[in-house]
């Protein structure tokens, strides 16, 4: 996000806010972050993944509920899918 006048803007949704002085107050910068001024706002992508039928491996779920994410394998030249079971938190890759 950025300032526009007396205004937050995200650069990619173009959402806006109203700028809370007391609240860029108590910012503080961290290492290697650059100071613009731009409230800490949350990973949009967190808690809000997309869930895809799967069926969960666990003995105990019967959820067929997923999500999922891709990751590069280490050495390789390739991505595995990570899956998560949306009940009971179960993670197994794509065989």
């Amino acid at each position: 996000m950025h300032t526009e006048g007396d205004r937050w803007v995200c650069r990619s949704c173009e959402n806006e806010e109203p700028r809370n002085s007391q609240a860029e107050a108590a910012m503080s910068t961290q290492d290697r972050q650059r100071d613009d001024g731009a409230p800490a706002v949350a990973d949009a992508t967190q808690g809000s993944a997309e869930t895809m039928e799967a069926p969960c491996p666990a003995e105990d779920c019967d959820s067929d509920r997923a999500s999922s994410e891709m990751m590069p394998k280490p050495g390789g030249s390739y991505e595995v899918r990570l899956f998560t079971c949306v009940e009971c938190g179960y993670k197994w890759r794509e065989t």
